[in-house]
C-alpha cells in the first residue's frame, strides 16, 4: 500500500520577499537583518554603497534599506544609480535622527520612506511591509529648499504624495510637545488634502507648493494649490459653511454623493493660532505659536544637519 503523494499546491510556498540592508555600521546592519529574518524575509547585507550597488546589479531585490552616509558610495548616490534600472526596488533611506537635508534629498531621489537611527524594530517591519504593498514607484517630489528652518517643496496632486510628505513633515516636528505636534499634524493633514483634492482635483500633473518655516517662537506652513480658489459661502458641503451647525453639511454631502466628512477646515481652524487666506483662497498660511520656555522645546530653529 502506497501513501498518497502530497499535491503540488500543498508543497508550494509563497516566495519570500528579498531585502537588501546596506549600512557601514555593523551593529545596525546586523540588528536590522536579524529583525527582518525573524519576520520571514530573505535578507542580504552590504557594508557600503559600492557593494550594495553590485548586489543590486546581480540580483533582484524587492526592498532596499540604504544608509544615507556610507563610505566609497553613499546611499543617495545608490538611489541615483537605481534610476537607470527598469524595475528598481522600493528604497527606505536610513538617516541620522533630525537629518533634515538628508531626508529631503532621499525623498527627492524617490525613496519611498525614511527611518531614523536608532531603528525601531516595529516601525522598521511596518515600513518594509508598506513598501512591499506599493505597486508603483514613489511620486516625484521637487525640493526647492532643504534648510532645516525653511523647507519648501512641490509635489503632485496625489494622495500618495500627500502621505509621503506628511511623514516627512512629522519628522521635522519631533521635538515639539505631543499635544502641539498632534494639533500641527492634524491641521497640516486637512489643509494639504484640501489643496490636493479640491484645488488640484487629484491630478498628478498639477502641483501643490508647500513651505514650512520654523522660527524661535513660531511654526508656519504655507500651502498653495493650482486651483481657482473658493468662497466660504459656496462650501455648502463643508461644516465651516454652516456657522457651527454640525449636521446640515452632511445632508448636502449625501445628496451630492460625497463621502462622509467636511470637517477639515473646522479642524484646521481649531488647531491654528492663525489661519490666513489670500484673496482667491487658493493659498493658506497656518501659524502655530510655540511657548518654548513653558514647554521646554528649543527656542531656536533646529540646527543644520
Amino acid at each position: 500500500m502506497t501513501g498518497s503523494a502530497a499535491s503540488p499546491d500543498a508543497e508550494r510556498e509563497e516566495p519570500r520577499a528579498h531585502v537588501l540592508v546596506a549600512d557601514d555600521d555593523a551593529a545596525t546592519r546586523d540588528s536590522i537583518a536579524e529583525t527582518l529574518r525573524n519576520e520571514g524575509f530573505s535578507v542580504t547585507t552590504a557594508s557600503d554603497g559600492k557593494q550594495a550597488l553590485k548586489l543590486l546589479a546581480k540580483s533582484k531585490f524587492d526592498v532596499a534599506l540604504l544608509d544615507v552616509w556610507m563610505p566609497r558610495m553613499n546611499g543617495l548616490d545608490v538611489l541615483k544609480a537605481l534610476r537607470r534600472k527598469k524595475a528598481p526596488p522600493k528604497v527606505i533611506a536610513i538617516t541620522s535622527e533630525g537629518g533634515t537635508r538628508a531626508i529631503l534629498q532621499a525623498i527627492s531621489e524617490r525613496a519611498c520612506r525614511c527611518i531614523a537611527k536608532p531603528v525601531d524594530p516595529q516601525t522598521l517591519v511596518g515600513l518594509v511591509r508598506e513598501a512591499l504593498s506599493r505597486k508603483s514607484q514613489p511620486p516625484r517630489i521637487q525640493v526647492i529648499s532643504s534648510k532645516p528652518g525653511w523647507v519648501e517643496l512641490r509635489l503632485p496632486c496625489t494622495l500618495e504624495a500627500a502621505e509621503l510628505i506628511e511623514s516627512v513633515m512629522a519628522s521635522l516636528e519631533a521635538d515639539l510637545p505631543t499635544e502641539t505636534r498632534a494639533a500641527v499634524n492634524q491641521a497640516f493633514h486637512e489643509l494639504l488634502l484640501n489643496a490636493i483634492e479640491w484645488g488640484g482635483h487629484l491630478d498628478p500633473h498639477r502641483k501643490v507648493r508647500v513651505s514650512y518655516l520654523r522660527a524661535k517662537h513660531m511654526l508656519l506652513y504655507r500651502i498653495t494649490d493650482p486651483g481657482r480658489g473658493f468662497r466660504f459661502a459656496n462650501l455648502g458641503h463643508a461644516a465651516i459653511g454652516h456657522n457651527g451647525e454640525p449636521t446640515e453639511h452632511q445632508r448636502i454631502r449625501r445628496r451630492k454623493g460625497l463621502r462622509p466628512g467636511g470637517f477639515g477646515l473646522v479642524l484646521a481652524s481649531a488647531n491654528a493660532d492663525e489661519l490666513i487666506y489670500n484673496e482667491a483662497q487658493n493659498e493658506v498660511v497656518f501659524v502655530k505659536y510655540l511657548d518654548c520656555k513653558a514647554n521646554g522645546t528649543p527656542c531656536e530653529a533646529p540646527a543644520a544637519k
